[in-house]
């Protein structure tokens, strides 16, 4: 069994629905605030996902080979405080919420954490902070700066990730992941990875195009389907074609021909934005893999 924490209410149904088809693991749900959460709410549980969204870790986990039941932490501590385009608040936000998921780290000791933030520079500072909490416990440190694209995504999607061995805790263990980066390159899905400082991949290099040419050039790619929304930043962002816009100034008054519209567009307008956070919120699964698979 897994544990599965997220506060935001449509997540916890979608979390629902990829456990009812066999996508994630059974489990239990646990929708309320980290901050609430005991250490012995936790035991018994093989896995223990935090910030747990729509599952993105939960499959990066199956994609790179992980057993079901091996024990591992995960959890993608929220970006909004660290982000460039937030209020840059910072550790004063109150969505900082890596001094909740440290102490329960401190109090049950998992053998192996993942996390996950965004690659801004406030990102690399709170990632440097974590790295010493974490060394402070006793756990070995290993950190990467991967994009999206790298992958063949149609997006950069910058995300520094990061992990705790409890067991490689010897000086320069933190160390090992970097080193594994040109043998992760040459080797494993979709043509290999790429990395900030490192040549770039040839998935990589398709993603460049995607970028310019607004569509993707192969069609058999899990990111060949979107479309491009222009934004009222004047920046345009690709979005899936599944995907419906939003309705836009639906009168407030309307007649009686009308009169069940307004609760089916909240009704779309719910699904939409759910799934627009769902999504940007969500770690990428294959980078993610890539990313475990260079620990393994």
């Amino acid at each position: 069994m897994n544990y599965y924490n997220e506060i935001d209410p449509f997540c916890c149904e979608w979390l629902a629905n990829l456990m009812a088809t066999g996508e994630i693991p059974k489990g239990f749900i646990d929708d309320r605030d980290i901050r609430d959460v005991r250490p012995a709410d936790l035991a018994g549980y093989e896995q223990c996902h935090f910030f747990a969204g729509i599952g993105g870790w939960v499959d990066a986990l199956r994609l790179a080979g992980v057993p079901d039941d091996r024990p591992i932490w995960t959890g993608s501590c929220p970006c909004q405080p660290f982000s460039a385009a937030g209020k840059h608040e910072g550790t004063n936000d109150e969505r900082h919420l890596w001094p909740a998921f440290r102490w329960l780290i401190a109090q049950c000791r998992p053998a192996t954490v993942f996390g996950e933030q965004v690659a801004s520079k406030d990102g690399r500072r709170w990632l440097s902070g974590v790295r010493a909490d974490l060394e402070a416990l006793g756990y070995g440190v290993g950190a990467a700066d991967l994009c999206a694209a790298s992958q063949g995504a149609p997006h950069i999607r910058q995300r520094l990730f990061w992990l705790a061995d409890a067991e490689g805790a010897s000086p320069g263990s933190g160390l090992a992941i970097c080193q594994g980066e040109s043998d992760v390159r040459q080797s494993g899905l979709n043509g290999g990875l790429g990395v900030a400082d490192g040549p770039r991949s040839q998935s990589g290099s398709e993603a460049a195009q995607v970028a310019r040419q607004g569509h993707s050039t192969e069609p058999a790619s899990a990111w060949s389907d979107f479309y491009l929304v222009q934004c009222s930043d004047g920046k345009q962002r690709r979005v899936g074609a599944g995907i419906s816009p939003l309705a836009h100034r639906l009168p407030r008054k309307l007649g009686p021909e009308l009169a069940g519209l307004r609760g089916l567009v909240k009704s779309a307008r719910r699904n939409r934005v759910g799934r627009l956070k769902g999504y940007g919120n969500s770690v990428s699964p294959p980078v993610t893999a890539k990313f475990i698979q260079a620990y393994l």
